[in-house]
């Protein structure tokens, strides 16, 4: 059949025109990508003030930072079916118009319910954005340029998180103007507009994305699967000649027949549980899996704290977390460059071996310091107050009580020690950040009922399912361990940022491009839409999960322990890849769907 969905003056448009729009379905794309990167990344560099400014205890800081991962799950969820009811076109809209609310929500907020919806928000937008934009290029653009838009979606997703950190030391510089002019109250109120200032700046990406998506055409594969033919024409003939959009819509019915009537002319129900999809699916959730489980975004939300207490200063640890996101942006274009020319499996091999050993290597240094850390939770359990709530300004002076209390002044350093509190209030245990002596416009520790106890049984529920709530709302504060620790020099912190860098390069190189591309991949053809869905949201649980625990983690048991755990997982990620990953490279869709077919028999 032969469509004419277009008038005379459109179906001659120059291909000047129709490589015009695809620059610009590309650019609105790849804002997508930047919203992607700066949801991720904005995080880095507002986190030290946000800390230092907002009163949140360890584990409340800890569930904003999840808060995106979290919104991340739930509209990952829900994603594909949405995608599929109101269009691609229009869930792009939605999800760009979700960031732009998202933002006045943080900026403006005071108090952990509006900073938790408000990033949440930023989160489900994020994970709408993370399967609409690359779904709605595989279904637009041409065979001859649809890596290209793949390409153009990592590389601008990495540039946010440039950006989102190059915003980060801009306000470091200018915290660190104000404290050298300013005491400390002033340096206080500058941190706490700070923060909030980041966040503002990351709404002009947002409100161009909604706008350029407004004008872009819809997917032409989803109006055929609504029986919109001439639409259909239509959209393809924005992009391509005549000829190439009437054999590309010639084979989008044939294979839309295909997959709905069997050739007794039944109709077709695919479900992900059919033998042959089985093994694909699985193992791209195990490797979806593992690929979060090396720690990248935690590593990339905690950066910048990372190295603040790995000894650099503030200043120094804004401009390591910058670089860290170039060496991001940096590599990304260089796996992409290689990925077609190696092949996939080379590229995960060695990506996953350079992770395995500078996680182990960044565990190794924060170990070296971390056993000299010292337990002063007798002293501490002697401050709390009779209404059970305690408030400790950690300066030089009260590093030295604490140390010489127990008797191992000596060994650390009063004026650059750090302190982190695990305490308790019956069952429920918390713990405090790491504050360091040597900042003078630290907050003070302040602990109380509220940090630790949760306000609801269903809170209680996920937080200890086996914990007695009504005796925790009465129970006595309990100082489980208070660590006085030594912060290193500044060179110790620049051999870890030198290790996090090797981690992100190997981690760009190998799965931070093979990633997506082996999903999309290894699922097969007519399950693609609902195996995303589902390995996606498996990866963003992960992810979610990571988040929350990694500040009360590393309070009780250091930096140390969480690499060597992501160091751990990353094991198992070389051992799949190693020995269950197959070479796709060269090879058709339909190939690979051969190969595990073969691979069952």
């Amino acid at each position: 059949m032969t469509y004419n969905a277009r008038s005379s003056s459109d179906t001659q448009s120059p291909v000047g025109l129709k490589s015009s729009y695809n620059r610009f379905l590309l650019l609105v794309a790849g804002l997508g990508g930047l919203l992607y990167g700066v949801d991720v990344g904005i995080i880095g560099g507002a986190l030290p003030y946000l800390e230092a400014t907002s009163g949140l205890n360890a584990g409340q800081l800890s569930i904003i930072v999840a808060a995106v991962l979290l919104g991340s799950v739930i509209s990952t969820l829900f994603a594909g079916l949405l995608a599929d009811w109101m269009g691609r076109k229009p869930l792009m809209v939605v999800s760009g118009l979700t960031f732009v609310l998202s933002i006045p929500m943080i900026a403006i907020s005071h108090g952990y319910g509006p900073l938790f919806f408000g990033r949440l928000l930023q989160g489900i937008s994020g994970g709408l954005i993370g399967v609409v934009v690359p779904l709605y290029l595989a279904e637009c653009l041409p065979a001859s340029t649809r890596g290209k838009g793949t390409a153009i979606f990592q590389w601008l997703l990495t540039l946010g998180i440039v950006s989102a950190a190059l915003i980060g030391i801009y306000y470091s510089y200018r915290v660190e103007a104000v404290a050298r002019v300013s005491d400390a109250a002033a340096v206080f109120a500058f941190k706490d507009q700070a923060w909030r200032r980041i966040f503002w700046v990351s709404l002009p990406p947002g409100l161009l994305f909604v706008i350029g998506s407004l004008f872009v055409a819809e997917s032409p594969r989803w109006l055929l699967l609504r029986g919109r033919q001439q639409k259909a024409m239509a959209s393809l003939q924005r992009s391509r000649d005549e000829a190439h959009a009437q054999i590309e819509m010639q084979e989008m019915e044939r294979i839309l027949a295909a997959k709905q009537t069997a050739p007794s002319g039944e109709v077709v129900k695919d479900s992900l549980l059919r033998r042959k999809y089985v093994i694909p699916f699985l193992l791209a959730c195990i490797i979806l899996f593992c690929n979060t489980a090396t720690g990248v975004n935690s590593i990339i939300g905690y950066n910048t704290a990372i190295l603040l207490q790995s000894g650099l200063s503030d200043l120094h640890a804004h401009w390591g977390y910058v670089i860290f996101t170039i060496v991001n942006f940096v590599m990304t274009i260089g796996g992409m460059s290689l990925i077609d020319r190696k092949g996939r499996k080379f590229l995960f091999i060695l990506g996953t071996s350079g992770i395995i050993v500078s996680l182990i290597g960044v565990g190794v240094l924060f170990l070296g310091t971390e056993k000299l850390n010292q337990d002063c939770r007798s002293v501490v359990q002697a401050m709390v107050k009779p209404d059970q709530t305690l408030k400790l300004t950690f300066t030089p002076a009260e590093a030295k009580h604490l140390l010489d209390a127990v008797g191992k002044g000596s060994s650390i350093d009063s004026q650059r020690a750090s302190l982190a509190v695990i305490y308790s209030y019956g069952d429920f245990t918390a713990a405090t950040s790491f504050v360091r002596s040597d900042d003078p416009s630290a907050a003070p520790i302040q602990i109380d009922r509220a940090s630790a106890v949760p306000t609801n049984r269903v809170e209680a529920f996920f937080k200890n399912p086996f914990a007695d709530l009504d005796a925790a709302r009465t129970a006595p504060l309990k100082i489980d361990r208070a660590l006085v620790g030594r912060v290193p020099d500044s060179s110790h912190g620049w051999m870890v940022a030198v290790g996090l860098y090797l981690f992100m390069s190997f981690y760009a190189v190998g799965p931070g491009v093979g990633v997506w591309l082996a999903l999309s991949e290894l699922m097969p053809t007519r399950i693609r839409s609902n195996g995303m869905s589902i390995a996606l949201v498996i990866n963003q649980l992960v992810s979610t999960t990571l988040a929350g625990i990694f500040l009360p983690v590393v309070s009780k048991h250091g930096y140390s322990f969480m690499f060597f755990l992501f160091a751990g997982f990353t094991v198992i990620y070389f051992v799949v890849v190693t020995f269950f990953l197959p070479e796709t490279k060269g090879k058709t869709l339909e190939e690979i769907e051969q190969y595990f077919e073969g691979a069952r028999s």
